[in-house]
């Protein structure tokens, strides 16, 4: 069933005219977060700005045939048997993929590997930098590999890839992420987590696929010291939890080289010379590779590791975000870790612990509390992927954070000895500001959330927070956040629901609105 409004009809022709006419402004949302570091920025949109969005209007709300509680990936000019589309990509809680028509929210395909044992999952697809295959977790534990146009799927050079041994246990909780270091290799990651209520023998791990090749690497975050899938029942690892969660999963950061992702609630004994490393930040080679002892290349763990792991307070609720640093500042390469307690770290990835190695605890350069809060969207506790922006008015950093007690943005600058430190500058709190994982384009921020009697895609001027544009209401939100390309808004609800929300098509090419 899909429901167009009359006033949106012309808007729908009008914008596949202007996508007609001009195809080199297309670009692609290929992953959760949009780029290899999950910042939540679309560095390329160019149709919504500060001067036209208050005049956004809804295109659709779609009905799909299965729940999804991710975000889609997009795909423009996917050539298919009813000729060039844009395609949709999204991963629906009992495993299937869907291919959907991003003009009207129809199927295209849809595929869906057969289960042996897993219970849902709430993962988003990713696609391949050569436009050519797109790639989801299934409930069989396997990541399964698709052609765009049509779903035909690769069974060959080691694919379907097993990323856990154990799905009735282990969950894809997180999106599937790509990176392209340097060398012409893209690496392919894949997270595990447990189920709610952190039950069966779980250990969250890592495993990394060399697109090229096939061939794939295991981190794991329990017994690192062994670089297999455990096969179950304790017989690999004494150890269990420490899951890999935050919504994008793996986070690369190109000026390091280096993948770095969040671990949950678990045993932490690395400090002692042991091999788990529960709530802790670690750091990888971008094809997945350890040290030559197990150990990661670099970790950060907080000093309360222990009551965490005790209050069930997963410092991997969210996976760390990369903060491009100030010039002047006295530390190159910086990383922000949020988590379920509610506190924002700003990490040294040069040396994490600033002890000069894995395995210590302490060091962060700064630490202060969630602006609004540390409550996750719809009561639960932290769990929102911050989004990050370079203001081109002054070059300064910006992160924007969103929960369910609100949202806040915070810019990066230096104290008085050159270090770096978070300042928040604004902060929105209430009932009708409650938020998911934010986004932001052509200096507009957006998130999805609390809004006037319901739920609503928001609009926000980025360096006060005031609102710009209110959709009409959504259906209600868990993990569920939206994505903006090429003058459109998408996102899915608890209904089952695709909804799209664009600005009236133009020629104009409009620059960022706010001066710094």
């Amino acid at each position: 069933m899909l429901e167009i409004s009359r006033r949106s009809l012309a808007g729908i022709v009008s914008l596949a005219a202007a996508g007609s006419m001009t195809p080199a402004l297309a670009t692609d949302w290929p992953q959760f977060g949009y780029d290899a570091s999950h910042s939540s920025h679309n560095t390329a949109e160019t149709q919504i700005s500060a001067a036209n969005v208050a005049a956004i209007t809804q295109v659709y709300s779609a009905s799909l045939p299965h729940s999804s509680d991710s975000s889609p990936v997009f795909l423009s000019g996917v050539s298919t048997s009813g000729g060039s589309k844009d395609l949709l990509f999204l991963v629906t809680k009992d495993g299937h993929l869907l291919a959907l028509d991003a003009a009207d929210g129809s199927v295209l395909w849809s595929k869906q590997p057969a289960s042996t044992g897993g219970n849902l999952t709430t993962g988003a697809a990713a696609i391949d930098p050569n436009r050519q295959f797109v790639y989801a977790y299934g409930l069989d534990g396997y990541v399964h590999k698709y052609a765009v146009g049509d779903g035909s799927e690769t069974t060959s050079g080691g694919w379907p890839q097993l990323s856990t041994s154990k799905p009735g246990d282990e969950k894809g909780a997180s999106g599937l992420a790509i990176a392209s270091p340097p060398g012409g290799t893209n690496y392919l990651y894949s997270v595990t987590d447990g189920y709610i209520g952190d039950g069966g023998d779980y250990q969250g791990h890592v495993t990394t696929i060399n697109l090229g090749s096939g061939a794939q690497k295991v981190f794991n975050t329990l017994c690192s010291n062994q670089t297999v899938h455990f096969s179950g029942s304790g017989t690999n690892c004494s150890s269990h939890q420490s899951g890999i969660w935050g919504r994008p999963g793996v986070v690369y950061d190109a000026a390091t080289n280096r993948i770095y992702f969040a671990t949950g609630n678990g045993q932490f004994n690395a400090n002692s010379g042991g091999s788990n490393w529960a709530d802790s930040v670690l750091a990888l080679a971008p094809d997945g590779t350890a040290s030559s002892d197990g150990k990661p290349h670099d970790s950060w763990t907080p000093t309360n590791f222990q009551h965490l792991q005790d209050s069930d307070i997963d410092l991997g609720s969210v996976a760390p975000s990369i903060l491009p640093a100030p010039a002047g500042s006295s530390v190159a390469h910086l990383g922000l870790q949020a988590g379920k307690d509610g506190q924002l770290r700003l990490i040294n990835l040069d040396n994490m612990s600033g002890a000069g190695g894995p395995g210590h605890v302490g060091g962060e350069l700064q630490a202060m509390a969630v602006p609004q809060g540390g409550n996750g969207y719809g009561g639960d506790l932290m769990r929102e992927q911050t989004a990050v922006w370079v203001n081109p008015a002054d070059a300064s950093t910006w992160v924007f954070i969103g929960n369910g007690s609100g949202i806040s943005g915070l810019q990066l600058g230096l104290d008085g000895n050159n270090a770096p430190s978070l300042t928040m500058r604004w902060n929105k709190t209430g009932s009708a500001n409650g938020s998911t994982s934010p986004i932001i384009a052509n200096g507009v921020l957006f998130n999805a959330g609390a809004c006037s009697g319901g739920t609503c895609v928001n609009a926000r001027n980025p360096l006060t927070g005031d609102v710009l544009w209110s959709s009409a209401h959504i259906g209600s939100l868990h993990w569920q956040s939206p994505i903006l390309v090429n003058g459109a808004i998408y996102i899915t609800d608890n209904s089952s629901k695709l909804w799209k929300f664009a600005a009236p098509a133009s020629d104009t090419v409009f620059e960022d609105g706010f001066d710094g």
